[in-house]
């Protein structure tokens, strides 16, 4: 029985987030590191990047300059970043 159970766990990988096992589990592979995780939550908590105006999850597309990440225009120009644009207006409506 304490075989088996050691073989699950072999198969099974350990979340480096909250430490659950499961049989779920998935690797992401980034910067020549693998990070295991049994959730995407765990990942993003992980991995994404933080806004740096207002500290949330940059778990879209988010913005980036000179390393610096924010999630959205607004923020970004709260740190006197003018360049970014959340959504340009096209002139027709429809």
């Amino acid at each position: 029985m304490e075989g088996q159970s050691r073989m699950r766990d072999q198969e099974n990988k350990r979340c480096e987030v909250c430490g659950n096992v499961y049989d779920k589990s998935f690797e992401i592979h980034r910067g020549g590191e693998v990070h295991v995780f049994d959730s995407f939550e765990c990942a993003i908590h992980a991995l994404a990047p933080t806004c740096s105006h207002c500290g949330c999850r940059v778990i879209g597309h988010g913005m980036e300059t000179d390393g610096v990440f924010y999630c959205c225009a607004h923020c970004a120009e709260q740190h006197g970043i003018h360049e970014f644009e959340d959504r340009v207006e096209s002139g027709s409506a429809q």
